[in-house]
């Protein structure tokens, strides 16, 4: 029976489920910091390359085969699939007392793992705070970001002994731990994906744009504004903001507005939105006037009539 008490986990069994772009990563990042990964699961062609990849010479077996293998269990599945797997798990038998029951869901913190608690496992959640695409790059971005854990406890408290073990596993594959509590789970992971996800959209929608426009290899164009468009951001949070909303420029706004309803009809929705965020943003940061604010959303209001 593995010592959850102790500071640093011992080397230890590793068993992941199952091989996605977070699972096969998060498996051979603990592999190089000296745990061993014993068994994993995979299904698609997608994961089953991934675990032959990142996972070479690890066994392929079913998913309670996995978990009965292992000291760490790491249950890298969607966040709608998480509950009903561990409720699965829990059925066969297969998961027990003296594990760390692990899983990598932002949505999710531990009360999703309260009957493997039960039981007398130790429930975690550790979530890389990173996108991933399931190849080798991705070891270096996971050493390099944040996970956000969530231990158990009554006090849910970074004195938890959930966390020591959680803080020590992160440590070891060179990421950053970062506390959160059960109750912040949701904002916290709506924040994230707010941001990353969204801003996807956002930018392979202007990359459309601008190739609908002739312009040649737009990333190019992107690139290099946008990188330091977030970096500004993340600087000096909204005093950050130019262009034409920032600077009231109605009649640049109302040329957006009229090209786009041309050329990309369904992106004026969305623009306009983000339009006026980022006016009352501007007006709340001392950026743009009162009155120019009021400005822009009037021009705003009146484009959605």
């Amino acid at each position: 029976m593995i010592d959850t008490t102790q500071v640093r986990p011992a080397r230890l069994a590793v068993g992941v489920v199952s091989a996605g772009r977070v699972g096969a990563v998060l498996g051979a990042s603990l592999a190089r910091a000296g745990h061993v990964v014993v068994a994993t699961s995979a299904v698609s062609r997608d994961s089953l390359r991934r675990a032959e990849e990142l996972l070479p010479g690890v066994p392929v077996l079913p998913p309670d085969e996995v978990v009965a293998m292992a000291d760490l269990v790491l249950l890298a599945v969607p966040d709608d699939v998480l509950p009903g797997l561990v409720s699965g798990l829990i059925a066969t038998g297969s998961l027990r007392a003296g594990q760390i029951v692990a899983h990598t869901s932002g949505a999710h913190g531990v009360a999703v793992l309260a009957e493997v608690a039960r039981i007398g496992a130790l429930p975690l959640a550790l979530h890389p705070v990173m996108t991933f695409t399931g190849r080798s790059e991705d070891l270096a971005r996971l050493a390099a970001c944040c996970i956000g854990i969530t231990a158990s406890g009554e006090r849910d408290s970074p004195t938890d002994p959930g966390w020591s073990v959680g803080e020590a596993l992160v440590v070891e594959i060179g990421a950053d731990p970062v506390f959160i509590p059960e109750a912040a789970r949701p904002l916290y992971h709506a924040a994230l994906a707010h941001g990353a996800n969204h801003l996807i959209t956002l930018i392979t929608e202007c990359v459309s744009l601008l190739s609908a426009a002739g312009v040649a290899q737009p990333e190019r164009l992107l690139g290099p504004l946008c990188s330091a468009a977030l970096d500004n951001a993340l600087r000096h949070g909204d005093r950050a903001l130019t262009g034409p909303v920032a600077r009231g420029d109605l009649s640049t706004l109302r040329a957006h507005l009229d090209v786009l309803g041309e050329v990309a009809p369904e992106v004026v929705p969305s623009y306009r939105v983000l339009a006026a965020r980022t006016a009352e943003r501007a007006r709340a940061a001392g950026v743009l006037p009162e009155t120019a604010a009021a400005e822009v959303a009037d021009l705003l209001d009146e484009e959605n009539r």
